[in-house]
């Protein structure tokens, strides 16, 4: 995971924080606080992240590219300029159809 970098105040593009690259995922975390965090995240095809819980709710918005979404084995299909939220204590697991870029925005409490 790349170091937090200062983007506070600051206008950009979140899909051009992140780079493709192959066979890889690539992260960049915006906000890390004790109360939640906003990472960016750019996955090759095939690339995710294995079934996993978290504590707290979770929002995934797909900044580009085809993802597929399970939530307690229900399957979604989650495309560019659509988002989902990652239930607290439900396993989910994500993985490129085609090569995406999601941002994931967690708030704990």
């Amino acid at each position: 995971m790349k170091k937090t970098s200062n983007f506070r105040a600051k206008v950009f593009e979140m899909g051009k924080l992140v780079s493709y690259q192959k066979n890889s995922v690539v992260s960049q975390t915006l906000i890390s606080k004790k109360t939640g965090t906003v990472t960016l995240f750019a996955f090759d095809k095939g690339q995710g992240l294995s079934e996993h819980t978290a504590p707290f709710d979770a929002l995934v918005y797909i900044l580009d590219g085809l993802a597929r979404i399970n939530i307690a084995k229900k399957p979604f299909t989650v495309k560019k300029g659509q988002m989902i939220i990652l239930p607290a204590g439900k396993p989910h697991s994500l993985s490129g159809i085609k090569s995406f870029k999601m941002a994931l925005v967690m708030i704990r409490g």
